[in-house]
């Protein structure tokens, strides 16, 4: 793995023997036909994609059959995110991030440097940083990373056997219906929906589960504490959108709203934290609890 004075890494591909190319510029073409020519020539001439070595390479290069190749991806433009993120905690195992609204935790899209992984990879120098959970990236609060790959799988296997307890906060409508319920947890059976953004309920045996409180209440609005048993993707934000009372500034639910990628309202943050985590740790034995140190105000 290469990393540039970004921090961020390189990707690596295999050329096969059984294969042959006129050129490098005719493999990659080829290998990757998502991606336009043009990005590959731009990639080429700006001196992105090396041998093993660490050696730049020509797209008219010739094709080295069992070779593996090293290459970075290429933005014209990203947008920019002003908001910081915070190290909480850090030693040889883990390091625990306190990441704000609008930063995506690794690159996909249009974010590659504007993300916190490799943000952290500049920050802390350590390039085999990775995160062992998400959070959407309009989501605040606690991500956590693993500093050493030979143990990354041990801590994954703590949010895959549910030994991490999640809590997170979120400012919703206040509904004295639901509120008169509370705390409660709520069950359904949630799957993609035909848009990939969103999640939906629909019959069937529930997978996914949700303890909810209420913290506060200034109506017309509300704090809720929620504490997933599960870990579906949307969980929370299609749980409190089902119950009647969708998180403020949710952008997918109830009504899916398209991003304005370079012209981000930074002013309405999806009201969404993850505000605690707790675990054992797997390496050391000890009890970890960490707290986020943003904040959600009632409005």
């Amino acid at each position: 793995m290469k990393v540039n004075s970004e921090g961020v890494s390189s990707s690596r591909v295999y050329l096969p023997a059984a294969q042959s190319y006129a050129s490098l510029l005719d493999f990659f073409i080829t290998t990757f036909p998502h991606i336009e020519r043009g990005e590959w020539e731009a990639r080429f001439e700006e001196g992105l994609i090396f041998n093993q070595e660490g050696e730049a390479l020509s797209a008219s290069d010739t094709y080295l059959p069992n070779a593996h190749l090293l290459y970075f991806r290429r933005l014209v433009r990203e947008p920019e995110i002003p908001f910081e993120e915070q190290i909480l905690f850090q030693d040889e195992h883990i390091l625990v991030a306190d990441k704000p609204h609008f930063l995506p935790v690794t690159p996909s899209g249009l974010y590659l440097h504007q993300t916190l992984l490799n943000r952290l990879k500049k920050k802390t120098g350590i390039q085999d940083l990775s995160p062992i959970h998400r959070i959407d990236r309009d989501t605040a609060g606690l991500v956590i990373f693993s500093v050493k790959p030979q143990e990354r799988a041990q801590y994954q296997n703590l949010f895959r056997d549910r030994e991490v307890k999640k809590v997170y906060e979120a400012i919703a409508p206040y509904s004295e219906e639901l509120c008169k319920k509370l705390p409660m947890t709520y069950v359904s059976n949630i799957k993609e929906s035909e848009h990939f953004l969103q999640m939906e309920e629909v019959d069937g045996v529930a997978n996914t589960d949700t303890y909810i409180e209420l913290i506060e209440v200034n109506a017309p609005w509300a704090k809720y504490r929620l504490t997933p048993g599960s870990g579906k993707k949307h969980q929370l934000r299609c749980h409190l959108n089902s119950l009647g009372v969708p998180i403020r500034f949710d952008q997918i639910y109830p009504i899916l709203t398209p991003y304005q990628e370079y012209d981000l309202d930074f002013s309405k943050p999806l009201q969404l934290l993850a505000k605690t985590i707790g675990f054992k740790d797997p390496i050391t034995g000890a009890k970890r609890e960490f707290l986020s140190r943003e904040e959600l105000n009632l409005p």
